[in-house]
């Protein structure tokens, strides 16, 4: 072997020597990497440190020895979860004599009472991180511990002890933990907790555990939507209670949702709890939790229930003599379904500190046999309630099937058998397949005449409409169904709407609304977005759909042109490139007033465009969070419209004055 190989390559060493070796000890690598423990530093990080403390509220009421806690949000930021446990342990350490209990807790990395199991059979703290966490991530932390009729304090900063364990004197009527905090700003920067977010993290515990009372309190000056500033949360029923509430008056294929629970015997010493139904009309939601703790991503547990729910419906087929049912598939029994599954285990595993996925083996097998056993009698204890399932399985499963016959034809053959069905005033493009194609959605034909022009024919087709569409958050499915415009854009995108929608059969890869920039044009785009969000949502979850940005102004300096998307891009183009010159400001009327060559450069050529990709959120309560929103403002209800302007006109004349 040539020594060549280890030539040193003509690069100083710099200074990397045992100097340049850090060792960050206490507290200080949550600070440094903050990302590692709870996901970053944005808002759902920094509600991830209220769910460890209210989890711990949690595993004490789970493990039998609290039954309330109260959580507290108030002006500055500060939020205080109360629980009337056992409280944590104030004597000394005896790793640490000169430290309390309470005080390794706060301040060390992985010291917690959760690794053994004596002192929680179930809990969702494993790794002993989760308070420290908070207290490293917080500007000021108090933790009272009320134990033994004592009651004790001890404060922290930045993860640092202020002083030593105080004793405030005797307290014979309370007893627990009081945790209050203050993010740093250091950390997450001025953001704030949502009052809303907050409060229905609450609600959704105290559906996970029916023997727990969680009371809820935030200033009123906080809170600028409908959360109260008040309620008491408690649920005898658990996730049959929680599943009700969510469905309310919409049909489902069977009037009774599956719902149960079952301990696990033996060693594994846990529960499963469910809640299923099947509504008629649903995009379908999931909510998988293990230990209270919720795991957006599912995992082992999510499973265990979709083997118990397939194997189930297709026994149930073969018991009735229906061939057909050996084909069902889970998504078939699943997708559409509105769904709640918690689990609790000893010592589960997660695939990280976030927790968004179980992924403990045994979980599989132990939800598939409680699950299966019930699921049996849900479906053959009452016949026309199993069939009526079934049907509703094997309707799902058909759609699957032709759908996928579909995607086998060519998009060549396919747009060929369909070209006399294709909307009149649709300009296709000429590519064969949905790679790299871009429909654009256009107000009125004189832009439509102008984006022929200036489009590449291969890749880039053009859809004129005639100004304001129907808003369909207002309209009646038959109103709908009869509306010329909407069944252009229907035909045009191919891949059906509302259940049968399936951003597989799209014909485009991108769908681009571009719409005049003035005010008559967002309202067209908002009705637009309106449109795909409630007739077809899988192209926008799944990413197809994005806004244009075309210029509002033409700035010149002698031969030079720039554009301004707005009135503050204006601004900072007169005082940027062009401050101190003598600028003729020209305002474009709309779309149709450009020449191909403008809009082409500033608004459809890929190299110098900018787009927005309009985007749904992943998880299911900020889903119909957006669903409400588009009800109130786009629905029948024009005293929401008006409520939201009242609330919103002040803030948006200060924006123009500040402009």
């Amino acid at each position: 072997m040539s020594e060549d190989l280890f030539a040193a390559p003509g690069v100083p060493s710099g200074t990397y020597d045992a100097s340049s070796i850090e060792v960050l000890e206490g507290l200080e690598p949550v600070r440094r990497r903050p990302g590692m423990y709870i996901g970053g530093t944005d808002e759902r990080a920094l509600h991830h440190l209220a769910a460890e403390v209210l989890d711990n509220a949690m595993d004490e009421a789970v493990a039998g020895h609290a039954n309330r806690i109260e959580i507290v949000l108030e002006v500055g930021n500060r939020l205080t979860i109360i629980d009337n446990g056992r409280g944590m342990p104030i004597d000394p350490h005896p790793k640490f004599p000169d430290k309390s209990a309470l005080e390794v807790i706060l301040s060390m990395l992985h010291s917690g009472g959760k690794f053994s199991g004596k002192a929680y059979a179930t809990s969702g703290g494993l790794h002993g991180v989760g308070i420290s966490v908070v207290n490293a991530l917080s500007v000021d932390t108090e933790i009272e511990v009320a134990r033994d009729r004592q009651l004790y304090r001890q404060r922290f900063s930045q993860g640092q002890t202020l002083g030593p364990l105080e004793h405030l004197g005797g307290t014979p009527n309370r007893r627990g933990t009081s945790v209050a905090f203050t993010p740093d700003t250091e950390i997450f920067g001025e953001m704030l907790f949502k009052p809303a977010r907050l409060y229905k993290l609450a609600r959704s515990k105290a559906y996970l555990f029916a023997g727990v009372e969680i009371r809820w309190k935030c200033d009123a000056a906080l809170i600028s939507d409908d959360t109260p500033p008040e309620a008491v949360f408690q649920f005898p029923g658990g996730l049959g209670d929680h599943l009700k509430e969510q469905i309310g008056t919409r049909e489902c294929a069977t009037a009774e949702f599956f719902t149960g629970q079952q301990d696990f015997p033996g060693e594994n010493q846990g529960r499963v709890e469910w809640a299923v139904a099947w509504p008629l009309w649903s995009e379908g939601s999931y909510s998988w939790y293990c230990n209270t703790i919720p795991t957006p991503d599912g995992g082992t547990h999510e499973q265990g229930l979709r083997q118990a729910l397939v194997r189930g419906i297709r026994a149930f087929g073969e018991l009735v003599g229906q061939k057909k049912a050996k084909d069902i598939t889970a998504d078939d029994v699943m997708v559409g379904s509105e769904l709640m599954l918690s689990v609790f285990i000893r010592e589960p595993q997660f695939q990280s500190q976030t927790k968004d996925r179980l992924t403990s083996p045994e979980a599989t097998a132990l939800v598939e046999r409680a699950v299966r056993d019930h699921f049996d009698h849900f479906l053959s204890d009452h016949m026309d309630r199993g069939k009526a399932l079934l049907a509703y399985v094997l309707d799902r499963m058909d759609d699957r099937l032709r759908r996928k016959q579909e995607r086998e034809v060519k998009r060549k053959t396919a747009t060929s058998s369909r070209k006399l069905r294709l909307p009149g005033k649709l300009t296709d493009c000429a590519a064969d397949s949905p790679e790299g194609t871009e429909l654009f959605i256009v107000e009125g034909d004189s832009a439509g005449g102008s984006a022929k022009q200036a489009r590449d024919r291969k890749t880039q087709a053009i859809l004129p409409i005639r100004g304001k569409i129907l808003n369909v958050a207002s309209a009646t499915s038959a109103k709908i169904l009869a509306n010329q415009e909407i069944a252009d854009l229907i035909l045009a995108m191919g891949c059906g709407t509302r259940k049968d929608c399936d951003a597989a059969n799209l014909r485009y890869e991108r769908i681009i609304i571009m719409t005049d920039a003035d005010v008559d044009g967002a309202h067209i785009a908002t009705l637009l977005m309106t449109f795909f969000f409630q007739e077809m949502p899988d192209i926008v979850r799944q990413g197809h759909l994005y806004l244009a940005q075309p210029p509002l102004y033409r700035l010149t300096v002698g031969a030079k042109s720039l554009y301004a998307r707005d009135d503050a891009h204006r601004i900072e183009i007169e005082e940027g490139p062009f401050k101190g010159k003598k600028v003729e400001v020209s305002r474009f009327k709309g779309l149709g007033e450009m020449n191909p060559n403008q809009l082409k450069e500033t608004t459809m050529d890929p190299a110098t465009r900018g787009l927005l990709r309009v985007t749904l959120p992943q998880e299911y309560e900020e889903r119909a969070g957006v669903k409400d929103l588009v009800d109130r403002l786009m629905g029948n209800n024009p005293a929401h419209r008006f409520a939201f302007i009242q609330e919103n006109a002040a803030r948006l004349d200060e924006e123009v004055i500040d402009a």
